[in-house]
């Protein structure tokens, strides 16, 4: 099997449902992809996509010009594309050109795909209407994207799609509710390479952990997972563990947000405590993970983000490590099959509460690290999630 895949990110990406998933894992169930996208503006260098062609790209340095240069790749790739070549074509988290894509399938009788990976027309008028009017363009432009988006998707895209993919089950209802068909619908949710662990990273020979009580938080630092409530249980936490020190392995391009965020660890004393590591190769953050004794997976409620799945608490169950999740449906439901953590509400207090326990009983972090290997080999290595995709896709061709 062969796609035709267009897709919202770049190439190189860091999104493992694409690098992992079907760079990596589909190709050895003979599924193949072409990429359709635009090149990395901070890439130097061309990374081969290792699963097919890459059709890529250069898009300029202004923001709103990206999305027509792009745009406009995409429609010369779709039309000038050797569909006899392809058994299918599948767009990702696009609704202009998915338009376009589904029209020519149409025409060409191909079945058509659609991979929705986060709410996107959703995601720019809440962006939108967190910035206010008084933004200019940076306003009025994501509230157009996002309206014309919601039109696009749920009056024609998804309705006529041959099969649409979703990150999760909660997306997978949220989606019946507005009327999408479920038996049109599969939730592949995040996963992790267990190959790229089979050998478990060495600890990290930081010195800043020497003699330490170390908790982490891998992922980002943006404005909406108000990572500040870390920097309160961590001085919660010291009131009874002194050498506690939080690792923020992660990132945000939100400067003001990040100097906002250190403000914040140096109002409540908790500054000369908290290692911040800045964006790290996956190998190198995952040392810190491995030199950590427990990992912290907060993720604020709200209705776009309920529908994530997200990675950070299986990526430190597969690296053994015990987790303190709240109630993201998808988070909550691993750590309850699993029994590799504790699922608790999104306050300091319940946070450090917790934490405070794990830190004092290692013989549970220790029978928690192993329940949550064996769970993310057997339900969410991408070894598993690939042989499920490719059977759907094989279900998918031959009806």
């Amino acid at each position: 099997m062969r796609l035709l895949y267009l897709t919202a990110e770049q190439w190189p990406t860091f999104r493992a449902d694409l690098t992992v998933l079907f760079g990596k894992y589909l190709p050895r169930h003979g599924i193949s992809s072409d990429l359709l996208t635009e090149h990395a503006l901070d890439k130097t260098e061309h990374s081969p996509w290792p699963a097919g062609n890459a059709q890529l790209c250069q898009v300029p340095k202004q923001r709103a010009l990206q999305y027509f240069v792009k745009f406009l790749h995409q429609c010369r790739g779709l039309l000038t594309a050797n569909y006899p070549y392809y058994d299918a074509i599948q767009v990702r988290d696009m609704t202009l050109i998915a338009l376009v894509a589904l029209v020519l399938c149409k025409l060409k009788r191909k079945p058509f795909f659609y991979w929705l990976s986060y709410p996107q027309s959703e995601g720019q008028i809440a962006r939108a209407k967190a910035r206010g009017w008084r933004a200019g363009v940076r306003y009025w432009f994501p509230l157009l994207q996002g309206k014309v988006g919601q039109l696009l998707l749920y009056r024609f895209i998804l309705p006529s799609a041959d099969h649409v993919f979703v990150q999760s089950n909660n997306m997978l209802d949220a989606l019946a509710n507005k009327g999408v068909q479920l038996n049109k619908m599969t939730a592949v949710p995040m996963g992790v390479d267990m190959e790229a662990i089979t050998i478990a990273p060495l600890p990290t020979d930081d010195v800043r952990l020497i003699g330490k009580r170390v908790m982490i938080y891998l992922g980002t630092l943006d404005r909406t997972r108000h990572i500040e409530l870390l920097f309160s249980m961590l001085a919660q936490v010291q009131v009874q563990i002194p050498n506690a020190l939080l690792i923020l392995a992660g990132d945000t391009e939100d400067a003001a947000h990040k100097a906002w965020l250190q403000d914040q660890a140096q109002a409540l004393g908790v500054a000369e405590h908290i290692v911040w590591t800045h964006w790290l190769p996956m190998h190198e953050a995952w040392r810190y993970v491995v030199a950590a004794e427990v990992g912290l997976s907060p993720f604020p409620r709200d209705t776009l983000l309920d529908m994530a799945s997200p990675t950070k608490a299986v990526e430190y169950m597969a690296l053994g490590l015990p987790v303190v999740v709240n109630d993201n449906p998808d988070q909550q439901q691993v750590i309850q099959a699993s029994g590799a953590g504790v699922c608790v509400a999104l306050t300091a207090p319940a946070f450090a509460e917790t934490v405070i326990s794990l830190l004092n009983h290692p013989q549970q972090r220790v029978q928690m690290g192993q329940l949550g290997k064996a769970y993310i080999a057997q339900q969410r290595s991408y070894q598993q999630i690939a042989q499920q995709l490719a059977d759907k896709y094989q279900q998918l061709l031959e009806h």
